[in-house]
């Protein structure tokens, strides 16, 4: 099983929210088709979990850690 750990920063999970919101609107209106709800639901889920399987897999990460100390 994926360990699901956050890998989604803010302009990412943003980005991916709105596209995501767009194609489930125009996959309903049916201007766009069901591959496109599909992409568009699934681009909602990993915003709101703020994770991205792909991500993972392919080690990509851009969540900024805000613990980090400037120097």
């Amino acid at each position: 099983m994926i360990e699901m750990v956050t890998n989604i920063g803010d302009t990412d999970r943003f980005i991916r929210f709105a596209i995501g919101i767009a194609l489930v609107v125009l996959g309903i209106t049916g201007k766009l088709g069901w591959l496109g709800l599909i992409i568009g639901i699934v681009l909602v889920a990993t915003a709101y979990k703020r994770f991205c399987p792909a991500y993972k897999y392919f080690g990509y990460n851009t969540l900024q850690n805000k613990l980090q100390k400037s120097s």
